[in-house]
C-alpha cells in the first residue's frame, strides 16, 4: 500500500484565515474570495500530499502566497491594454480607433454622475437622447437629420428594417459585400426582413440594369461603399448621382452605406481619398450609414444620416430601442465631433489621424531610439535591425492603400526552424502588458507607428530576459 505523505499536517480553513498571512488577506481581497482560494488551495495540496508518499506540506506563509496567487489570477482583467506594433492601425481585434483624451474624459464624467441622457434641461421635460449628436452630425455632414445606434451593422439593420421591410432593395452584385465578423449585406437584409435583389454583374453594373429591376414590390435602392476590397480591370459601376437621379424617378429612398466613413477629407492630410457622408448626402443619397469607430476616430457605433421624414421614420421604429446608444459613448461621441470644428487641429488631437500621418522619417528615428534596448532584451533569442514597413490602415477603410511605416525585425538566433519566430511572438505577448506584432518571412516585426508610450514598452522589456533557455 501505497505510503501518503504528511495530508494530517495541513491547517485547517479556519486556522488559515485565522493566521496574519490570512488576516493580511482577508482585509486585501475580503472574506468570501478568501475562504474560496484558501478552499483551492487546500483541496489541491491534499490530492499532491495523498499521491507523493514523500511530498511534505507547505507552511502556512506559502499557503497564504498560493491563496494570493489563486485570488488575483481570478481578478485579473480579461479585457487587458496590449502594444499594437502589428502595424495595422484601425485593428479590429485590438479595439479599432483609440478615443482621443477629450473624449475619454467626457465618458468618465457621464459614469460618475447623473446626467440629461432624455431630460430637456430647459423645458424640464422628456428629451431625445440623439440630440446630444445630432446638430454636429448634421453641421458636418449637410444632412437634414441624425440617429446614433450601437454600431454600423445596427444602423444598416435599422435603416432597411424602418425603411423597406417586407420589399425588394436592389443593390449591385458587386457590392454585396462581407466584411469581418461575418457581417454579410445578404445576411443582414434576411434579418431586417427584406428581399434581395442582386443588379447587374460582379464586375459590371449599368444605370439600366437597376431600373430594368424596378417593380411595386421595390422598397429601396441600396449602395454600398465596397471599403475591404478593390474590383480592377474591365469594370463598370453607376455613379452615385445616377442612382440618385432614378431613385427620385420612381418615389424610392437611395440608401448608401460608406462602411467606415470619415468626416473629412483625407486627401487634405496626404491620405488617399475615401468618400464622405457630406459626399453623399451632396450625391443625393437620402439615408447614409457609416461607422464612429473606424477613420472618424470616435466610440464604437453606427450613424444614420439623411432626410428628415426618413430619419424620423428609422427614429419611431420600434427596433430603434433595441439598439440606441448609451450615455458613455454618447459623451465619447459628442466630445469627439467637437475636435472636427476645427480640422486644423485634428492631427494633433484626434489620435486616430496622428498615427495614420506619422511621417515614415519619424517612426524611423524612434526605431533607431529603442532598437538597442530590444537588442539587448532578445539576446540570445534573436538578432534585432531596423527595417521599413508598410502599415495597413485597417478596419476594412482603404484595403489597397498602405502607409510606409518602419520598425524592428527580431530574427530568431541559429537555424530558422519551425516556430521559432511564434515562440518569440508568444514572449512578447507574455509580457505584463503584451506586445503584439506580425510575423514575416521567420521573423518578428514590430512595426512602431502606433507606438507612442514608448518610456512604458521600453521599461518592459528586461523581462524578456527570463526566456533566454526558451527552446
Amino acid at each position: 500500500m501505497t505510503k501518503q505523505g504528511d495530508r494530517a499536517s495541513l491547517p485547517s480553513v479556519d486556522r488559515l484565515i485565522s493566521s496574519a498571512e490570512g488576516a493580511q488577506l482577508a482585509e486585501r481581497y475580503g472574506r468570501t474570495l478568501l475562504l474560496e482560494a484558501v478552499r483551492g488551495v487546500l483541496a489541491g495540496e491534499r490530492t499532491r500530499l495523498a499521491a507523493d508518499a514523500n511530498a511534505r506540506c507547505p507552511a502556512d506563509d506559502v499557503l497564504a502566497a498560493a491563496c494570493a496567487s489563486r485570488i488575483e489570477a481570478l481578478l485579473r482583467p480579461s479585457l487587458r491594454a496590449v502594444f499594437n506594433l502589428s502595424g495595422t492601425v484601425l485593428h479590429t481585434n485590438l479595439g479599432r480607433a483609440l478615443l482621443p483624451e477629450a473624449a475619454v474624459a467626457a465618458a468618465v464624467d457621464a459614469m460618475a454622475r447623473p446626467v440629461n441622457l432624455e431630460y430637456d434641461v430647459d423645458g424640464a421635460a422628456r428629451g431625445e437622447r440623439d440630440s446630444h449628436v445630432e446638430a454636429w452630425l448634421t453641421r458636418l455632414t449637410g444632412a437634414e437629420a441624425a440617429v446614433v445606434v450601437n454600431n454600423n451593422a445596427a444602423a444598416v439593420y435599422l435603416a432597411l428594417y424602418a425603411l423597406a421591410r417586407r420589399r425588394e432593395v436592389l443593390v449591385s452584385r458587386g457590392e454585396l459585400v462581407e466584411i469581418g465578423g461575418s457581417f454579410r449585406i445578404p445576411d443582414i437584409m434576411a434579418s431586417a426582413g427584406c428581399k434581395l435583389r442582386e443588379v447587374g454583374t460582379t464586375n459590371r453594373t449599368h444605370p439600366q440594369d437597376f431600373v430594368r429591376a424596378i417593380g411595386t414590390s421595390t422598397g429601396a435602392i441600396m449602395k454600398v461603399h465596397t471599403s475591404n476590397y478593390a474590383i480592377h480591370g474591365f469594370t463598370a459601376s453607376v455613379a452615385e448621382s445616377e442612382l440618385a437621379a432614378i431613385a427620385r424617378q420612381h418615389a424610392l429612398p437611395l440608401i448608401n452605406d460608406l462602411g467606415s466613413g470619415t468626416l473629412v477629407d483625407l486627401e487634405a492630410f496626404g491620405l488617399p481619398h475615401e468618400p464622405t457622408p457630406r459626399e453623399a448626402i451632396a450625391n443625393g443619397a437620402d439615408v447614409v450609414t457609416f461607422s464612429g469607430d473606424k477613420l472618424l476616430g470616435g466610440p464604437q457605433c453606427g450613424l444614420i444620416v439623411g432626410r428628415h421624414d426618413l430619419i424620423a421614420k428609422i427614429r419611431r421604429n420600434p427596433m430603434r430601442r433595441a439598439l440606441r446608444l448609451d450615455k458613455i459613448r454618447l459623451a465619447a461621441l459628442e466630445a469627439v465631433l467637437r475636435l472636427y470644428a476645427r480640422p486644423e487641429r485634428l492631427t494633433r488631437d484626434l489620435p486616430t489621424l496622428r498615427m495614420l500621418t506619422r511621417p515614415q522619417v519619424e517612426i524611423r528615428n524612434q526605431a533607431a531610439g529603442i532598437l538597442p534596448m530590444i537588442a539587448k532584451a532578445t539576446a540570445g533569442l534573436a538578432t534585432a535591425r531596423i527595417v521599413d514597413s508598410m502599415s495597413q490602415i485597417g478596419s476594412g477603410a482603404l484595403p489597397v492603400d498602405t502607409l510606409p511605416s518602419a520598425g524592428i525585425a527580431l530574427t530568431p538566433r541559429g537555424k530558422r526552424r519551425s516556430g521559432a519566430a511564434d515562440a518569440l511572438a508568444a514572449a512578447f505577448r507574455a509580457l505584463p502588458v503584451p506586445v503584439i506584432g506580425r510575423i514575416s518571412e521567420g521573423e518578428l516585426i514590430l512595426d512602431l507607428r502606433c507606438l507612442s508610450d514608448e518610456q512604458a514598452f521600453v521599461s518592459q522589456l528586461h523581462q524578456l530576459a527570463l526566456l533566454q533557455g526558451a527552446p
